[in-house]
């Protein structure tokens, strides 16, 4: 048995998906979604979320909308490799929390024939790149743009705006913290 799992391993393919796009634009809901579906066609997931993220759970990853899945909190990037066997499916959220070795992480379980779904904010408070998430993108065999609304205009949001005082680039907030802002207003 333990051999044909083997085998069966080694002829499939792995690939990376990237879900992206501002705060409060989707992004954990559609990685959810994914894992849920892949566990209904009766596959292996494991979920994994930065250890700094306890926001609404230390152990699940958590939607804006209360939408939740158990997942596995880690320090770092290197840790999914070591607990992520035997699976079909690795999901990964709040992925520009991580450190920069993420994107080799996921080359290396796609390489293994696993499924990687990652989410992330693309940019930062500032509208730059964030951390890991331009190299996932650019090895992803798959990208999904999420967008929020606007909530000065109502157009399509892509900027994670902050509110609140600070040039600290990690600052774990919510509503109270970031609005979901277009290019217009983000520019204003």
């Amino acid at each position: 048995m333990f051999l044909e799992n083997e085998l069966d391993r080694s002829r499939r393919r792995g690939w990376i998906e990237v879900i992206c796009g501002s705060m409060f634009s989707g992004k954990t809901e559609e990685l959810i979604r994914r894992l849920k579906r892949a566990r209904i066609a009766r596959l292996s997931v494991e979920i994994f979320k930065p250890g700094v993220d306890t926001r609404y759970d230390e152990e699940k990853v958590v939607s804006h909308d209360a939408n939740e899945i158990m997942s596995t909190p880690v320090p770092a990037s290197g840790n999914i490799l070591l607990m992520a066997n035997a699976v079909d499916v690795v999901g990964i959220d709040e992925a520009q929390f991580f450190d920069d070795g993420l994107p080799e992480v996921c080359g290396q379980l796609a390489n293994q024939g696993i499924r990687v779904i990652v989410a992330g904010l693309d940019m930062d408070f500032k509208g730059k790149p964030f951390g890991p998430m331009p190299a996932l993108l650019a090895m992803a065999e798959y990208i999904t743009k999420v967008h929020a609304i606007c909530v000065r205009c109502g157009s399509l949001a892509q900027y994670s705006h902050r509110i609140v005082p600070g040039e600290k680039l990690v600052l774990l907030g919510e509503t109270e913290a970031y609005e979901p802002l277009c290019r217009e207003c983000f520019n204003q």
